[in-house]
């Protein structure tokens, strides 16, 4: 792997981090398309910049992970995540990564959204707020969540989407899923340093650090953009393009 390479996953995971379309599928397949083989230490890289973009929700919601009642319902919501996550790490790494199945959840994802958006009824909410979510939506929520171990599914779909099917506000899960994602995230690439920090090059190490900085910086953007997107929009767009994306992908695989 090159520095261009290394950039434009940094700004792919930056951008799609947190938008319901999957980071780590979107990276899977640019790496596809860059030629990169799916080796132990790409797949690694792939989890471990996503941290980059957990920085840029540190820094853009900073004063939340100090208030009480909201750092509850982060742990609340994190605890099945981190628990199914861990039962099922050794599977998703060996036998999930393939560009066949990203492309299958991106395009049942995609279905599933769509088929969301037409169904719900368009109800004007006031919004909640994160500290008046009950505990048991938040696990709810948490479960939601845990689907997202199988790559091309999306955490941010999967949290947002649960959220909103049980009543939540968009832009109150929206801003849930971004901090949720914050404990998830560092026990996913905490896990993943742990287990393969030793077999790390400094060229590795150089491209883990330029990857992360370009994912924070792109995500800093991209988080703000987003929340203000959800206000007044529904999420059907990204529902279509996740189907386009896979069906064009099935024939490039293809050939």
């Amino acid at each position: 792997m090159h520095i261009t390479q290394t950039i434009i996953l940094g700004i792919v995971e930056g951008i799609t981090e947190f938008l319901p379309i999957s980071s780590t599928g979107h990276m899977i397949l640019t790496s596809k398309i860059l030629g990169l083989t799916q080796d132990d230490f790409l797949k690694s890289f792939e989890i471990i910049i996503q941290l980059g973009a957990i920085f840029a929700v540190v820094v853009l919601y900073f004063k939340k992970f100090f208030d009480w009642e909201v750092l509850k319902r982060i742990v609340i919501g994190f605890i099945p995540t981190g628990i199914i996550g861990l039962a099922f790490y050794k599977i998703v790494k060996n036998f999930l990564g393939s560009e066949s199945i990203v492309l299958w959840s991106l395009f049942l994802g995609g279905i599933v959204i769509i088929l969301f958006e037409i169904l719900k009824k368009d109800e004007d909410k006031s919004e909640l707020g994160i500290k008046k979510l009950s505990y048991k939506d938040c696990a709810i929520v948490g479960l939601f969540q845990s689907i997202a171990i199988i790559p091309g599914v999306s955490r941010s779909a999967a949290t947002i989407i649960g959220g909103l099917s049980i009543g939540i506000d968009r832009k109150t899960i929206t801003e849930y899923s971004f901090l949720i994602a914050v404990p998830t995230m560092l026990a996913a690439t905490g896990l993943e340093l742990i287990k393969g920090i030793g077999a790390t090059t400094p060229s590795q190490f150089e491209m883990l650090a330029l990857g992360l900085f370009v994912s924070f910086v792109v995500a800093l953007v991209a988080i703000k953009s987003f929340i203000g997107f959800v206000k007044n929009h529904k999420f059907t767009g990204f529902g279509i393009y996740r189907i386009l994306v896979s069906i064009v992908f099935f024939f490039f695989i293809g050939k």
